[in-house]
């Protein structure tokens, strides 16, 4: 489980928006749930000054109602108390997964790059860079249409052109 913070176009009504205070940005956050392999389990977007721990507690129920079969989920220290107690009432155990102190620089952190690479999987899809949908549920049925173009990419093989492929003729 992990949480973005996305600006957002001049289109986006004020009252669906907030501001990041951690991360200051003026925009929403999106919350996903994913399963062991990056797939999409469930998600939530929000305006980005609701706390972590509200969007996980929502991300909880969302996930288990669809998916009653889940007992184990990481998450990085911006969840608090609040959702590990509210994920061992759903029958959750959710753990805690934080940077080593001593390491310095980048370092793959234990279960939790497997969010991280679906994050940067639906950043690929230019439309999610920044979020232009006027209605947060809207926003949230495009984070899914990206995941189902990516498996869909994947299972048929088609990757998408770069300007780095070279020109056929």
């Amino acid at each position: 489980m992990d949480t973005q913070s996305v600006k957002t176009s001049t289109n986006v009504p004020l009252d669906t928006q907030g501001i990041d205070a951690g991360k200051k940005i003026v925009g929403r956050k999106r919350g996903i749930i994913t399963d062991t392999l990056g797939l999409l389990l469930a998600v939530i977007v929000t305006a980005a000054s609701v706390s972590d721990n509200t969007i996980g507690n929502d991300l909880l129920d969302q996930a288990t109602t669809a998916h009653p079969t889940i007992t184990k989920t990481w998450v990085d220290a911006g969840f608090k108390v609040k959702t590990v107690e509210h994920g061992a009432e759903l029958g959750i155990n959710l753990e805690i997964v934080t940077k080593d102190p001593q390491l310095k620089g980048f370092s793959v952190v234990k279960r939790r790059w497997v969010v991280e690479r679906t994050i940067g999987w639906l950043m690929q899809h230019r439309r999610l860079v920044r979020d232009y949908e006027t209605r947060p549920d809207n926003s949230a049925s495009m984070i899914t249409i990206a995941m189902i173009d990516n498996l869909a990419r994947r299972l048929t093989d088609e990757t998408t052109p770069t300007w780095r492929d070279p020109q056929t003729t």
